[in-house]
């Protein structure tokens, strides 16, 4: 087979290691997470060492540019599996440093564009994500076919973490539809929740809500982390005999669910033995993982919450209208939810990691796409926790940085947007690698002054420079200005 090199590749520096020539024809991609914000020359860089014993063929940077590792006619060392790395195109992706290891919408639209190229050029129409490791290893692909695999199935791994693993199969159907291939639409149902932006469900659930309902504040939010935690999307946070609103169980017949019906077509049904404040009783659905959509469970739990009764007492009083979301999971756990400390801070940190935190929730609804930015406000990029929001509306992050004071407003790259000071303030970051390489000035055409080592250091100016999105100089540099390394393999503490 002949082999070329995509067209969308704007920086080339091969690593010297890899295999040679595939003894396998390419049928495979397999995205990788690059666990940092890297630039494009960054991401070669990390494989230019022999000792790294690494590589990938492509590399997307943060602002979506490519750049060329290994040639697709070479099997790179990328995915702990020689098998795989055989036939497979490997790209590593720009992410964040932490979990879920999220890529940007300029990443993520680069790896759309890249894919479509990679199977247009070895012959293949359409993009399949099969979601299963025996399924996938053990699928014959036709000829016009590519499959997508990932690097967790072949060693104890995050990548391409969750953030990315979770919209493998809209990366497919968006690469099969840039090929020309009809793809079916799935609808809103909840085994296609893995390719839905977790915005986007929350605001559908919105929708289905009564006007007095969609006045509850984060109760949207809460429901949607609570399915997240419950269901099984990922690793289940409950033992295995606890209670479940959201039908983990492949069956019904625990304690939970004593007394539930089936309805005959859609879903598990269980009356709660409490009332609306129409007098109806409470229903709680469940197993709708497979055979209800995600909307309509959501939305019954939701209403189970707002409409719950202690005696002549709402069991979760003061939710309605919540807009704290610590506040609201509080609520949940004094109205006797869940009382497992461990299950209400899991459930906080859901809200957090799915920037469930806040959303502009209007009476009429527009559904986020993937590549829609959020907006986070927090006190500084690191500190997740303490996150007040996340808006896709810049005027709304401003307001809410406004209302609190000491916190900043921060794009999908880290970068505070709000408030700005042109005055440059000297930060501190923390080199976790034995090797990074102190330049004296700024960029890869400086001669080397040896290596930092790990610790953690002061940065008190900033350039730009030739292979690194960005560079800094080191505190004890600062005199004689010549004592500058890479930013982007560096973490601000």
């Amino acid at each position: 087979m002949a082999y070329t090199n995509s067209p969308l590749v704007v920086y080339t520096n091969l690593s010297p290691n890899h295999s040679g020539q595939r003894t396998h024809s390419i049928d495979r991609i397999t995205p990788h997470c690059v666990v940092g914000q890297l630039s494009a020359e960054s991401i070669c860089g990390c494989f230019i060492s022999p000792s790294r014993q690494a590589s990938c063929n492509y590399g997307i940077g943060k602002d979506g540019r490519v750049s060329l590792c290994v040639e697709e006619k070479n099997r790179s060392w990328c995915s702990s599996s020689a098998a795989n790395d055989q036939r497979a195109i490997t790209i590593e992706c720009a992410s964040d440093l932490t979990h879920p290891y999220a890529m940007n919408s300029a990443v993520y639209t680069s790896l759309i564009k890249l894919c479509t190229d990679i199977c247009k050029r070895n012959g293949k129409t359409k993009l399949l994500w099969l979601g299963d490791k025996n399924k996938t290893l053990n699928y014959a692909p036709a000829s016009d076919e590519m499959v997508l695999t990932v690097h967790r199935w072949y060693a104890n791994k995050a990548c391409p973490g969750d953030w990315l693993y979770s919209r493998l199969s809209d990366l497919a159907a968006k690469v099969t539809a840039a090929l020309g291939t009809p793809v079916a639409s799935t609808g809103l149902q909840a085994a296609s929740l893995k390719d839905m932006e977790s915005a986007e469900v929350v605001t559908k659930v919105a929708t289905l809500f009564t006007a007095s309902q969609k006045q509850s504040g984060i109760l949207a939010s809460v429901s949607m982390a609570q399915f997240i935690l419950e269901s099984g999307y990922g690793k289940s946070e409950l033992p295995q005999n606890a209670n479940n609103c959201f039908g983990m169980k492949s069956s019904l017949s625990g304690n939970s669910w004593a007394g539930s019906a089936w309805d005959g077509h859609s879903v598990y049904t269980m009356q709660t033995g409490e009332q609306n404040t129409d007098g109806s009783y409470v229903t709680v659905t469940a197993d709708f993982r497979k055979y209800g959509s995600i909307e309509d469970s959501i939305a019954d739990h939701s209403a189970y919450l707002l409409g719950a009764m202690n005696g002549s007492k709402k069991r979760y009083e003061g939710l309605a209208g919540c807009t704290d979301y610590k506040k609201a999971v509080q609520i949940i756990k004094d109205g006797g939810y869940a009382t497992s400390l461990d299950y209400m801070q899991n459930l906080c940190r859901v809200i957090e990691q799915w920037n469930l935190t806040q959303f502009d929730v209007a009476a009429s609804v527009t559904p986020v796409t993937p590549a829609a930015t959020l907006y986070r406000v927090r006190k500084n990029w690191s500190d997740t926790a303490s996150q007040k929001g996340a808006f896709r509306d810049l005027s709304n992050a401003k307001a809410c940085a406004d209302k609190n004071p000491g916190y900043s407003v921060f794009d999908e790259n880290g970068k505070a947007v709000y408030p700005t000071s042109t005055a440059f303030q000297p930060y501190t970051v923390r080199v976790s690698i034995s090797d990074l390489r102190i330049r004296k000035g700024p960029g890869t055409n400086y001669g080397s002054r040896g290596f930092t080592g790990k610790g953690v250091f002061t940065i008190v100016a900033e350039a730009t420079g030739k292979g690194a999105s960005k560079w800094g100089l080191l505190k004890s540099f600062a005199g004689k200005r010549n004592g500058w390394i890479s930013l982007d393999y560096v973490k601000k503490v």
